[in-house]
């Protein structure tokens, strides 16, 4: 039986969230996922917590609380390119995030050696 890419989408939205769960010891309040083309791209929502929120009123506390959410998600980039593999079949060529300290949203953008929309 041939996957959906909505199929898929869902899929990695939910791996993303198990590996935050037990790698961050929190998950996001959601998580969506899209392919488009050769990259795949998830928004995550509901990131920070209240305490950061308002260090986030400075700058110096914004752009440490940045610094150390970028560390700790960049710490386990091996396992989020093993699940894109693992459920895509394909290869991350390149991998960027950054994360609102406004919205407290995350944006993964995970760029494949392939177009997977192609495929799908």
């Amino acid at each position: 039986m041939k996957r959906t890419k909505g199929s898929i989408e869902a899929e990695i939205s939910k791996a993303i969230t198990h590996w935050e769960k037990d790698f961050l010891g929190r998950g996001s309040v959601s998580v969506k996922t899209d392919i488009l083309r050769d990259l795949i791209l998830v928004y995550l929502q509901g990131i920070l917590t209240p305490a950061e929120y308002t260090v986030c009123q400075s700058k110096e506390g914004m752009l440490s609380i940045k610094n150390t959410r970028s560390e700790l998600v960049e710490s386990g980039l091996d396992q989020l390119k093993e699940i894109i593999l693992s459920i895509t079949g394909e290869e991350v060529k390149s991998f960027h995030t950054d994360l609102s300290t406004v919205t407290g949203e995350r944006v993964m953008v995970f760029r494949l050696l392939n177009d997977l929309e192609k495929k799908l």
